[in-house]
């Protein structure tokens, strides 16, 4: 039995769908592996596998500028239903969609190890399937045969080893996975090489000049190897070492090259044991970042033994929420790299991936990385970055095309090439969104604020931000407040009025940090971005108490909504909080209260869970997330579904959930810490370790079932904080290198 958390899981038996195959990545390419002794699949994706639709033009931004002012005019005047004119005329444009590559396949004929053909022995050996998070490796064993994956973040490349007895294997590349469009263009290539052989597979996207390969180098020790096409067989080997790598191309890949790299790689590791030695490298980067942070809820060591899937079938205990957060972490880091995770992380096996396996940035992309600073994985937070900072001038052509300002305004949708905003309908005029810069930022200011240190990118964009608003926000309400028109609550409207509309409660939160965020890192135009600040209005409560979605008089609330937009303010800025706002906060539950959950999707229940965690009401984070423990929302793999009972394959609650098992615990401003906000009664004692905070010290802390706890911290700045427990609030002196201890005391 286990005395301390586990950092795995593990199931009895191969995986029979793709959804449940177990997962690894560097955040370039992924592995989705099922671990069948006789019949492996491995399947391969790779963040910049989108398929072209051939039709660049509608993924421009509509140049609406020059009918803005008309509308806002219409708007103002009461015309409910004006910015449904608002368009192009274009009709719903989804993205460029993500697909997976191809599949390994690793074929055993029957009776292939060390028992007689006819020995039924080998079926009912003892199998167990496991992925290890601390090192990102995937095994499967039964009998003698044994297979181990991994995907390098030192090196770039999918690795696999197969051994067994006189292990005899039928290889080959094969692009026939579910939803694979007809016109795809194959060529297959299998050559014999000192190592063994080497096999290829080219896809070319029908209509199009851009493919994608794929280069597998097949190293056999102690056996024979023929070319059986499309593949290659290998008979009387101890062990198979499989080097895979896929590349995004136009024209031709000089797959010589590629194969060269791949025997580059194994030259440079001991040839007594290439796969520990490629492991070692890879090692030294991602246990690295994985270990940093850990929590342990004190579970019963016989649950923490028991498969994911036995775990899953009991959601009371904390065993299973100690294995999710692990797991969260580890598919978040490893779903992280070039870019940040996807609506499925780096994973698919399906080429019909729901919402195109894209970026959904009004939402869904922000609760996957919620954790990254709290949760000690810059990795994520340099992932998130690379996106936002190489869309940028995309951002500038959205800016200036359908609002006619300068500065930046981010799509709700991208495929990670193309940051256009092209996608939008009538029900989502989601052209209308202009928080989205701020929001897509926000996590990069957290990133600086754990560093203590400004990344020159972030300050430059904060500022293209502000300048949009000082374009943007010329349009006043009755009072000489500044209106925000049109304006867009992602993706809800009025119960009284269509989408596009004016001051959604979000956007006037977005438009007031960019502007207080800019002027903090850009002093020579500090006094004209707060005094824009200063003159919107303030949030509305309305007729129930609660925060209203829209400050605009006379637009009702609709409150069944997936989407929580309008609490932006809450979670993640601070500008709503028990402390300095109590009243704002206190509409803000009843918000939070009157929310309903719409159609379970997974990123809601766990976006209420983020919002009640702010607002220091544990009841309601227990309940939300017993809403996703006890819904279904989880498959063998430990990734998530998008609904219950494990319907639409999604990475929202698997990357969201550590979140907001830190939220519950702790949080930090650059100038507060608060220790146990809103703690549930099922998770009475525990340890949360390596917790980064905003101010610049590590955190861990330990809390028990009588209510006491302390935390130690590790500072690496001197400042005064405020201090914020279950106990009351006091001041906090902290000198840089010097621990310091924190107890709470029993209730």
């Amino acid at each position: 039995m286990s005395a301390t958390p586990v950092h795995g899981t593990w199931e009895p038996e191969p995986a029979a769908r793709w959804e449940d195959a177990f997962l690894s990545g560097n955040g370039h390419h992924g592995v989705l592996v099922s671990g069948d002794p006789d019949a492996d699949r491995v399947i391969v994706t790779h963040h910049t596998l989108v398929r072209p639709d051939g039709d660049d033009g509608h993924r421009r931004p509509p140049a609406l500028a020059a009918g803005l002012t008309a509308l806002q005019d219409r708007l103002l005047a009461g015309d409910a239903t004006a910015a449904e004119d608002f368009t192009d005329g274009r009709p719903l444009q989804w993205v460029r969609p993500f697909h997976p590559a191809f599949q390994l396949r690793l074929n055993r004929p029957p009776g292939d190890d060390t028992h007689h053909p006819h020995d039924t022995r080998r079926s009912h050996a003892p199998y167990r399937r496991a992925v290890d998070f601390t090192t990102g490796e995937t095994t499967a064993a039964r009998g003698d045969w044994t297979s181990r994956v991994f995907v390098s973040r030192a090196d770039d490349v999918i690795v696999q080893r197969v051994t067994a007895p006189r292990l005899t294997l039928d290889l080959s590349l094969d692009p026939r996975l579910p939803g694979a469009p007809a016109g795809l263009r194959i060529g297959h290539g299998a050559v014999l090489a000192p190592e063994g052989a080497l096999l290829t597979l080219r896809a070319r996207y029908p209509g199009s000049d851009l493919a994608y390969t794929g280069v597998t180098l097949v190293a056999v020790t102690g056996g024979t190897v023929r070319l059986v096409p499309p593949g290659v067989l290998v008979e009387g080997a101890t062990e198979v070492l499989l080097l895979t790598r896929v590349r995004r191309h136009t024209g031709e890949l000089d797959t010589v090259a590629e194969s060269r790299a791949l025997r580059d790689l194994l030259d440079g590791t001991s040839h007594a044991a290439p796969y520990d030695g490629l492991l070692a490298r890879h090692l030294t980067r991602h246990r690295t970042a994985y270990d940093r942070v850990t929590l342990d809820l004190a579970a019963d060591p016989a649950e923490r033994a028991l498969p994911g899937s036995e775990l899953l079938a009991r959601p009371g205990g904390p065993a299973l929420l100690e294995r999710l957060f692990a797991a969260g972490r580890y598919h978040l880091l490893s779903a992280s790299g070039l870019l940040p995770p996807r609506l499925t992380g780096l994973w698919t096996g399906d080429w019909n991936t729901a919402w195109s396996g894209a970026f959904t940035t009004n939402a869904n992309l922000n609760l996957q990385t919620a954790s990254a600073a709290a949760a000690a994985l810059p990795e994520v937070t340099e992932a998130h970055a690379a996106l936002v900072h190489r869309q940028l001038p995309d951002w500038r052509d959205n800016a200036r095309e359908i609002f006619g300002t300068r500065g930046v305004v981010a799509p709700s949708h991208t495929d990670g090439e193309c940051g256009h905003t092209h996608h939008f309908s009538r029900e989502y005029p989601l052209h209308l969104w202009t928080a989205g810069a701020d929001w897509l930022l926000k996590p990069l200011v957290d990133h600086d604020e754990t560093r203590d240190a400004h990344d020159p990118r972030t300050t430059a964009a904060l500022a293209e931000a502000a300048l949009f608003y000082e374009d943007f926000l010329h349009r006043t309400d009755e009072h000489g407040h500044l209106a925000v028109v049109p304006s867009y609550s992602p993706e809800n409207r009025p119960a009284n009025a269509s989408w596009g509309t004016l001051n959604a409660a979000m956007d006037l939160s977005a438009a007031r940090h960019a502007l207080l965020t800019a002027a903090d890192r850009h002093p020579e135009h500090a006094d004209r971005w707060r005094a824009l600040a200063d003159r919107l209005p303030t949030h509305r409560v309305n007729d129930d108490g609660a925060l209203a979605e829209w400050a605009w008089p006379g637009l009702t609330d609709t409150y069944d909504h997936r989407h929580l937009s309008h609490l932006y303010g809450v979670w993640p800025l601070e500008e709503i909080n028990p402390y300095d706002t109590p009243d704002l906060a206190e509409a803000a539950h009843r918000a939070l209260e009157l929310r309903g959950a719409e159609n379970d999707s997974a990123h809601g229940h766990l976006h209420h869970a983020l919002v009640a965690a702010r607002l220091r009401d544990g009841d309601r984070v227990a309940h939300a997330l017993g809403r996703v423990l006890d819904g279904d929302y989880f498959h063998a793999s430990l990734m998530s579904a998008h609904y219950p009972h494990r319907d639409v394959y999604n990475a929202d609650a698997a990357h969201a959930l550590p979140a907001v098992l830190i939220e519950m615990l702790v949080q930090s401003t650059p100038g507060r810490l608060v220790l146990l906000p809103a703690l549930p009664a099922s998770c009475p004692q525990g340890e949360l370790r390596g917790v980064r905070t905003r101010f610049g010290a590590v955190l861990d802390l330990t809390w028990r079932p009588d209510g006491s706890a302390t935390a130690v911290l590790r500072p690496d700045r001197t400042r005064r904080i405020e201090l914020r427990t279950p106990s009351g609030a006091e001041p906090l002196d902290l000198v840089a290198g010097e621990d310091r201890a924190i107890s709470v005391p029993a209730r």
